[in-house]
């Protein structure tokens, strides 16, 4: 294959379609709803930054003005804690608008994360929200189509194409030239969304424990391998069609089933497959396992009494108020340890189900270069399912530290002769409450999300060793008539 003849065809088709007024119309469209999109993107990213900071700052306030108190009772009071966005979420929100921002935490109890902006939000948002990336992964593939698909077509239908062979060119290289071409044609959409994806890199690198430059630089590969695939597709199609019509009507169809029916079918079937428990359902497993179990305020309870001998006679005393630390503090740290673990052990079962239910998506990326772009494209912005069970995780994590914490001052400050919570002498004092670490959101690790990300990396580089076989070895079973 001579390069310089796919160059040739390449500049000849660029420039043939640069020159086209419709599609000075079409970029500058889009380029108005990308600034559209980033700007509001950034402002409202912006916005919700400094509530979490101030929100959280607040409720670290509120915490620690506490006066002297009963260390369980301060565990009850409890705490708020707020997720922090990715920065890159401006550039793919993902899942980010159906899920909680803010979980309370408290001893015993695991609530679960509130306040996402779908719930606060008009049903509209259900339908998508508009971000860059989806200007990228559902608009552009279209303008692609629309741009290319009468790209061998109209050579065809001119008589141009047969000229074009018998002065030499193959047809492995017209294939080529073509899809260069309309890679540049398509770069000047798809290179505005990426200086937009690295003004948020370069101005957000004060965020901590981001990556955001590598998760940039990823991005913007895998973006350039989509579209690369897609050009590809493009010109496959229309060498394989006998007439433009022909050409369109098949990559419309292909757009329809690979990027809308197929993904919405996917979720539905994985719904129907892997039923999940409702929230009611949910807590209501967890109740009945904890009465099972053992409650441990129920001053009768079996279990606890069992625990409560195995006590005494370790220590060799007959009364709880006779042991060397308060029996009521331990006594919570026994229940919180079970609680836990139930909570613990129904919450994994909750996440395989959903992963079960992600499963059938996730194994179509091999037949959807669509559903590969946006995995990848959430993964590695950080606004994945992955990302935020790993946000629950964490706030489970500190939430069972401060409970403990909590437990462990009772045990140590509290007279085993106290009869309640109440009076001076059963409290302890609010400088303990400041002893509790800040929470602190750490973001999914960049490795993590490359290896849970591995399929669809395969399945992209799978796509584009197909079409590049297409080109090259099967291009001269292309009709040139």
């Amino acid at each position: 294959m001579r390069n310089d003849i796919v160059v040739l065809i390449g500049k000849q088709f660029f420039k043939k379609t640069f020159y086209n007024k419709g599609l000075f119309v079409l970029l500058s469209l889009f380029l108005i709803v990308l600034s559209y999109v980033t700007i509001n993107g950034w402002n409202a990213f912006e916005q919700h930054d400094h509530i979490v900071e101030h929100h959280q700052e607040k409720e670290r306030q509120s915490w620690e003005d506490n006066p002297d108190k009963h260390p369980h009772r301060m565990a009850h009071f409890g705490s708020f804690v707020f997720r922090l966005q990715h920065p890159l979420s401006i550039f793919d929100s993902g899942i980010e608008s159906y899920t909680g921002n803010a979980i309370f935490l408290e001893a015993h109890k695991q609530h679960t994360a509130n306040f996402s902006e779908a719930s606060l939000s008009t049903g509209l948002v259900r339908f998508g929200d508009l971000n860059t990336a989806m200007l990228l992964q559902l608009i552009l593939p279209l303008i692609i189509f629309f741009i290319g698909y009468s790209s061998v077509t109209s050579e065809k239908e001119n008589g141009t194409l047969k000229i074009i062979y018998i002065q030499g060119a193959s047809i492995k290289e017209v294939l080529f030239g073509k899809t260069i071409g309309l890679f540049l044609i398509s770069a000047l959409f798809f290179i505005p969304a990426l200086i937009a994806l690295w003004s948020i890199s370069f101005l957000e690198t004060h965020t901590t424990n981001s990556s955001i430059i590598l998760r940039s630089v990823l991005i913007s590969v895998c973006y350039l391998l989509f579209f690369f695939i897609l050009c590809c597709i493009t010109v496959i199609i229309s060498a394989k069609s006998k007439n433009s019509n022909n050409a369109l009507l098949t990559l419309l169809g292909g757009w329809l089933l690979l990027f809308i029916i197929i993904p919405k079918t996917a979720q539905v079937v994985g719904n129907l497959m892997y039923p999940n428990l409702s929230k009611i359902e949910f807590r209501s497993v967890i109740e009945n396992e904890v009465l099972k179990q053992g409650d441990s305020h129920n001053p009768n309870d079996s279990h606890f009494n069992k625990l409560r001998d195995s006590v005494l006679q370790a220590h060799k005393v007959n009364d709880v108020k006779d042991l060397p630390f308060n029996y009521g503090g331990f006594l919570m740290s026994k229940g919180e340890e079970q609680t836990a673990k139930i909570y613990n052990n129904e919450h994994k079962k909750l996440i395989k189900t959903y992963k079960k239910q992600n499963s059938i998506t996730n194994s179509l990326v091999l037949i959807s270069p669509y559903l590969a772009i946006k995995n990848l494209s959430m993964g590695l912005s950080g606004t994945d399912f992955s990302t935020y069970t790993n946000f629950l995780l964490q706030t489970e994590q500190h939430r069972y530290m401060q409970s403990q914490y909590m437990n462990e001052l009772q045990m140590k400050f509290i007279s085993n002769k106290a009869k309640g919570s109440e009076g001076k002498v059963h409290v302890v004092k609010k400088e303990y409450w400041k002893s509790i670490p800040k929470f602190r959101y750490e973001y999914i690790p960049l490795s993590k999300t490359i290896n849970n990300q591995l399929l669809t990396m395969v399945s992209l580089s799978i796509w584009l060793l197909v079409v590049l076989l297409i080109m090259t070895k099967f291009s001269n079973r292309f009709n040139i008539i």
